[in-house]
């Protein structure tokens, strides 16, 4: 498989990943509750299937899944996400997200590919913009040569991997690359989608955050070309 590639992703053994799902599943499913679980997933467009725990209480339940648990390797993490994504409810994803969010420095440019099947695997909101911003963006600034397979997602088919290049530098502050920036959300710009509008504004909202000059030119030359949503989103903090 190449770094880019959609393709299966296998589970790899990983002793640890045995010992955090088991706990995992019989701390969450003993803390379901069904009535708060379907308020949940009509709140998330039922994407997924949800135990109805609290993120308070799942933090904490997840907190005692960790403790006295190793390191992991990028195997762990991958065996870990990827069999937490085979579970239904949302919640699993959850955990998976946060432990690659603690853990992004643990993986390779290699994770890549894992990263993809996730974005891609049950996407909504939710999941997809923390992978961007916390996993992706880290493994791109980690190796950059994972820039060029940022150059292909964003235009991707799917609207899900273009979001997630949308927003892999949401956390890059100064180290933005902004002319990559600006010509993403160009390239993007006609997209009838919510989604990437929304993330388009977004990403441009964020950077404004570091150079708010930057973004008020990028949108005097440019404005004509984004929804008045991306528009709106975008200059929300600096005006026009």
């Amino acid at each position: 498989m190449t770094v880019t590639g959609a393709g299966p992703v296998d589970v790899p053994h990983s002793a640890l990943a045995d010992t955090l799902v088991e706990r995992l599943t019989g701390a969450y499913s003993a803390a379901a509750d069904p009535e708060r679980a379907a308020a949940m997933r009509a709140y998330m467009k039922d994407v997924a299937p949800f135990l109805g725990i609290p993120t308070p209480d799942r933090r904490a339940l997840s907190r005692a899944v960790l403790a006295g648990t190793s390191r992991p390797d990028e195997s762990d993490c991958t065996a870990l996400a990827l069999r937490c994504w085979e579970l239904p409810e949302r919640e699993y994803h959850y955990f998976a997200v946060d432990y690659l969010r603690r853990h992004a420095a643990r993986c390779s440019s290699g994770f890549l590919p894992v990263a993809r099947h996730l974005v891609t695997t049950v996407p909504w909101w939710d999941t997809v913009d923390l992978l961007a911003a916390h996993l992706v963006g880290a493994l791109v600034a980690a190796d950059p040569e994972l820039v060029a397979d940022m150059d292909r997602w964003i235009a991707d088919d799917d609207l899900w991997v273009a979001r997630t290049a949308l927003l892999h530098q949401l956390r890059y502050k100064e180290r933005t690359d902004t002319d990559r920036l600006f010509a993403y959300c160009l390239l993007q710009s006609g997209h009838p989608d919510f989604f990437i509008r929304k993330a388009i504004g977004w990403c441009l909202r964020e950077y404004a955050k570091t150079d708010p000059e930057a973004v008020r030119d990028f949108l005097a030359r440019e404005r004509g070309r984004f929804a008045p949503l991306t528009v709106r989103e975008a200059l929300k903090n600096i005006g026009a």
